[in-house]
């Protein structure tokens, strides 16, 4: 039973901002100070990643353990769309759903919440494909790795991963560059 009145919890809800939150605030700053420079909520970009290094060709999505559903387990045949014998079964759902460290799911309105969590990481998913057809790659940084104790960690291990990625995406673009007009070559002197 919820201890909230309807018009608390609602106001409540209301107040969870999706832009501009504490770990993305956290994460901006980080990169920032180590000397990354990038763009916010690109619209033109599938998901509106929370930041955008271009030259990098990487978005990072910073996500809510809560709203993401981090490490939350779903049973693999379980649709995205609830039918009505699934909603009266709910103690059928609940063994099938465990919930992890950091996301708990409520225990009121547990069929909306887990319907909410289920398509938000569906949904991730799909953007994150359609992001890496179009050649860009993606980091997921999740709410509890930008805890006090893990933070630093965290930020380097972005840095390290975003300067991995620079140094292999500019040395095989170095390599095309360089290789092609001697396989020209070779092939030109066999013809003859």
């Amino acid at each position: 039973m919820d201890r909230l009145t309807p018009q608390q919890r609602h106001a409540n809800m209301a107040a969870i901002r999706s832009k501009d939150t504490k770990p993305e605030m956290i994460v901006r700053k980080g990169l920032w100070s180590r000397g990354f420079r990038f763009r916010l909520n690109d619209k033109r970009l599938p998901g509106h990643p929370d930041l955008v290094l271009r030259k990098y060709r990487t978005c990072i999505f910073v996500n809510g353990c809560f709203w993401h559903g981090h490490l939350v387990r779903f049973s693999p045949n379980d649709s995205l769309e609830f039918s009505v014998e699934s909603l009266e079964s709910v103690e059928s759902e609940e063994s099938k759903i465990e919930s992890s460290p950091c996301c708990k799911i409520p225990k009121t309105n547990r069929e909306f919440w887990v319907a909410k969590i289920r398509r938000n990481k569906e949904r991730d998913k799909e953007e994150q494909k359609k992001l890496a057809e179009m050649g860009w790659h993606c980091i997921i940084v999740w709410e509890c790795e930008l805890k006090p104790q893990k933070q630093a960690a965290t930020l380097d291990s972005i840095a390290y991963t975003l300067n991995h990625i620079w140094l292999q995406d500019h040395t095989a673009r170095s390599r095309k560059e360089y290789s092609l007009p001697e396989e020209e070559s070779m092939m030109a002197a066999e013809e003859g």
